[in-house]
């Protein structure tokens, strides 16, 4: 099976360092060691366009937490959330018999670890979830605090649930961001913003369903975190994340949408229909595959322009070049000085 490529827009790296910053401990010998222990050049910082490997995202934020002793980035107005505080959490919902038995587990762990959120469970009609109350107001960078921690619980819950708990939907209390869409490649189904709490939501159904999990598969669940709760994932379901899994499959033979169609056993309409219902299209999805892969290729390897281009399906390194620089805002040869720069 192939390996995903997949890169993290550079705001979400600031998000990981925005909390130590607001407290005055991002020293430049500071950032300087988290960024190193990542793999990630500084330079790349001030590239508004700029990426990074989803790899180099995990690492991030555990040389962050661990640096800080923090599991929360300093985000957190009160006590720090000290390392193990997570595991902590988890472990309390051993023994439970219910999903909303074992939400209510760790509400109850998180509230007595940390002074600043209330994790509560909701239900509205045929839904449950859950929700993040600010105590006292939402602090400085909330908006990345409560994305984070959404999308910790929600990944614990699935996997507590046995793995096949499709969230229905997430609340954000801000208005819809400029990078929306990549809001839209790490949260499954649809996205309300503007709302009074963030919140995640699922079918109401599943809350009554029994405890999948015991104490020696949550080790392991353990052992794969943070890249389990934090990292970027592609939601497998997506139509859109399986033409890019077809198309990293076969390239540099980058099918077109008529032969991606028939692979998939589908009609040309059905498959532009549901990419459309996505927000996506076949070039788009294509273009972002072909993103990513430069990315890595770049920043990792020493092989000519005109190599990537051709492995990426371009007719000539001049077209490649063009697409780059719309992709990125740089040139691909300044973007691998600065990703390799001292």
């Amino acid at each position: 099976m192939v390996r995903p490529v997949v890169t993290v827009p550079i705001f979400a790296v600031h998000g990981l360092l925005d909390g130590a910053r607001d407290k005055g401990l991002a020293t430049e010998s500071w950032i300087s060691s988290v960024l190193g222990r990542a793999g990630i050049v500084e330079s790349l910082l001030h590239l508004t366009q700029s990426r990074v490997t989803v790899n180099q995202y995990i690492a991030l934020f555990s040389a962050v937490k661990d640096s800080l002793d923090d599991e929360c980035l300093g985000y957190l107005r009160g006590r720090p959330l000290r390392c193990g505080s997570f595991a902590l959490v988890a472990r309390s919902t051993l023994g439970t018999r219910t999903l909303a038995a074992a939400l209510h587990r760790v509400s109850e762990s998180f509230a007595l670890l940390q002074d600043d959120v209330l994790l509560v469970p909701v239900t509205d009609g045929s839904l449950f979830g859950v929700t993040l109350e600010s105590r006292g107001g939402p602090g400085e960078h909330a908006d990345f605090l409560h994305g984070l921690l959404l999308r910790v619980f929600w990944r614990l819950l699935v996997w507590l649930h046995g793995g096949r708990l499709v969230p229905k939907g997430f609340d954000f209390p801000f208005e819809q961001p400029a990078h929306a869409e990549d809001y839209a490649r790490i949260f499954s189904g649809s996205l309300r913003f503007g709302q009074r709490c963030p919140a995640v939501w699922f079918d109401s159904t599943a809350s009554a369903q029994p405890m999948r999990r015991d104490a020696v598969a949550l080790q392991s669940f353990l052992r794969a975190a943070p890249g389990n709760l934090v990292g970027y994932r592609l939601n497998e379901r997506a139509y859109s994340a399986r033409v890019r899994a077809l198309l990293q499959q076969v390239c540099p033979e980058w099918p077109d949408l008529a032969a991606a169609a028939q692979c998939l056993h589908m009609s040309v309409s059905a498959l532009q229909r549901h990419l459309a219902m996505e927000g996506q299209s076949f070039q788009m999805v294509k273009d972002e595959l072909r993103r990513d892969m430069a990315i890595v290729r770049l920043a990792s390897t020493n092989a000519p322009l005109s190599i990537i281009a051709a492995e990426l399906g371009f007719t000539d390194s001049t077209a490649f070049q063009r697409a780059f620089k719309s992709w990125t805002g740089s040139a691909p040869g300044a973007y691998r000085s600065h990703s390799r720069s001292a």
